[in-house]
């Protein structure tokens, strides 16, 4: 079952392996009208850049082109907090994933615009399904 663990993030376990739980993800985005705008590759970054081992981790900026135009519409800055963020990062075996999902309403809520308040509703709403849909 989906959890919220901190105000920020919807979180899930998944017994999926890592390339799995990531396409599963994918897919239930696309569901809920989120596309994946930028993937970064966090373990590769890691290796490259500190010659560092990880765990196998992505963060994957989803976006919903018409709650984004609705949100830049209202505050321009806004831009600061988008996309939304996923992470997927490969659990504590090579059978498990877990998912984390940005809570938009923690995000927007640092923004003292009350015409955003109805986009960070609807964002919430759209991946919180996303993440009971991945629980299920």
């Amino acid at each position: 079952m989906s959890e919220a663990i901190q105000e920020y993030q919807f979180r899930t376990n998944l017994s999926l392996p890592y390339d799995a739980a990531v396409e599963k993800v994918t897919a239930a985005l696309k569901e809920e009208g989120f596309g994946v705008l930028t993937e970064i590759d966090v373990q590769a970054t890691l290796k490259k850049k500190l010659d560092a081992d990880f765990r196998r981790y992505i963060i994957l900026g989803a976006c919903n082109p018409p709650l984004a135009h609705r949100a830049l519409s209202a505050e321009l800055e806004i831009g600061l907090l988008l996309p939304c963020n996923v992470i997927v990062y490969e659990g504590d075996d090579s059978e498990s994933s877990v998912v984390s999902i940005v809570d938009p309403l923690a995000m927007l809520g640092t923004v003292a615009n009350p015409g955003l308040q109805p986009v960070a509703d609807e964002a919430r709403a759209r991946l919180q399904r996303v993440a009971d849909a991945l629980a299920e």
